[in-house]
């Protein structure tokens, strides 16, 4: 049965980042993916100059429109990442609404991105939307520790805290939470990462039952532009195949992620040479050349079934 997914992120004309990190992913698994780009720049706005344009909420709302004035607006799956704007964010709100309402099935994975490292890296007005009108649509949602402390108030400093967060952003509305990236005391030593999934399920009977994961994942010494938004593509990806199974579309997922930044980062160190930093178009993600561990990655990071 085929699988359409809207895609509503950045678009670059040289390398990876929104639909261009999301798409090929999401295609090579079986996905038809249709695109709408929220930006189209010359490339991501870490290199020293850039140049492009912004789509509004309007002309959002136009493309929106001639989707449905051809009666093709049946999706399975709505993907969403980086925004800068309260009233395009509101837009795709509206239209994640009207397209639950034409499918009740329709997953709205979104990855909230608000900041990092204690600070918000985009404009304060969109933190009540994302709160109040985002994360209650959405039914799978990527944070990082700073956007789901934010989100839920409370501070995360022990996994049964991280718990606790995960079980607040549930009551808000999303059956699957993971966060991405935190900084617990990983048990494998200072060179990896904390991560932590957490996945509602609704019994036959009507009860509930959760289950939660905690995956440890190896540190990387660079900065990498899409990375987040693979991630988001990579577990609606293998949610959708692992549907019940959040332990396996975990390792899946964070499998992928190893395998896509560390063909980059020696490809990005050989292209450097000895001794030197690489730079931003060095760091692109190596998307195309990771396509057979996209199809069927090899399990290097496995995830731990916590309480």
């Amino acid at each position: 049965m085929e699988c359409r997914v809207l895609s509503i992120q950045s678009h670059v004309v040289r390398g990876y980042v929104g639909n261009k990190s999301a798409s090929f992913p999401l295609q090579v698994l079986g996905f038809e993916v249709d695109s709408i780009n929220s930006v189209q720049f010359s490339n991501h706005t870490g290199y020293s100059h850039w140049k492009g344009q912004v789509l509004t909420a309007d002309e959002l709302h136009v493309l929106y429109e001639g989707i449905k004035l051809n009666n093709v607006h049946h999706y399975d799956y709505v993907l969403t990442g980086y925004t800068r704007d309260t009233s395009f964010l509101e837009m795709v709100v509206d239209i994640v609404q009207e397209l639950k309402r034409a499918n009740p099935n329709l997953v709205y994975v979104c990855d909230p991105v608000l900041g990092d490292h204690g600070s918000m890296y985009v404009p304060e007005n969109l933190y009540p939307v994302y709160k109040n009108k985002v994360v209650p649509v959405a039914d799978i949602i990527t944070p990082n520790q700073f956007e789901a402390e934010l989100l839920t108030g409370k501070n995360i400093s022990s996994q049964k805290d991280a718990v606790e967060v995960m079980d607040l952003l549930h009551a808000m509305g999303p059956d699957t939470v993971v966060i991405t990236s935190s900084d617990l005391p990983p048990r494998l030593g200072d060179r990896f990462l904390v991560s932590l999934g957490s996945q509602r399920h609704v019994r036959p009977d009507g009860s509930r039952t959760t289950q939660r994961v905690r995956i440890e994942v190896p540190k990387v010494d660079a900065v990498f532009v899409g990375t987040g938004d693979l991630f988001a593509a990579m577990l609606l990806a293998w949610t959708h195949h692992y549907p019940n199974d959040l332990k396996t579309a975990c390792e899946k997922t964070f499998s992928v992620m190893h395998h896509v930044i560390q063909r980059t980062i020696s490809y990005a160190h050989e292209l450097a040479g000895p001794g030197r930093r690489p730079s931003p178009p060095q760091l692109e993600l190596r998307m195309i050349q990771s396509k057979a561990d996209i199809e069927d990655p090899a399990i290097v990071t496995e995830a731990t079934v916590i309480s």
